[in-house]
């Protein structure tokens, strides 16, 4: 798989490009602080603390039990298993909302030649 198309599985987790830049980091060479991470992508702590918030918000990224924090990725095989659920249920609620949405584009297009 190709750079490029591991950052656009990561992208469709939604994450930023600082996101995937910290996530690939901790995925790649294990476990880091904080003060370790900024300093490798040469950002500021205050960003990189935003980008591991959002990463343990997406369930990627998990915080040490023990002081001082370190965070460590989840196996890239677990990103990919999320982001499959993650498309699965936006195709089920796709399809569950067909109906309402097919209804809603003919009485807009309707509408449309109404008025030409």
């Amino acid at each position: 798989m190709s750079r490029e198309r591991i950052i656009n599985a990561l992208k469709g987790l939604g994450l930023s490009n600082i996101d995937i830049k910290v996530y690939v980091l901790l995925a790649k060479d294990g476990p880091h602080k904080i003060k370790e991470i900024a300093s490798t992508l040469n950002q500021h702590e205050r960003k990189i603390h935003r980008s591991l918030k959002n990463l343990q918000t997406a369930r990627i990224v998990k915080a040490s039990i023990e002081y001082p924090l370190q965070f460590v990725a989840y196996p890239f095989e677990e990103v990919l298993d999320l982001l499959i659920e993650i498309k699965k249920e936006q195709a089920k609620n796709l399809l569950a909302s067909k109906k309402e949405l097919l209804s809603t584009w003919r009485s807009v297009t309707e509408k449309d030649r109404m008025k030409s």
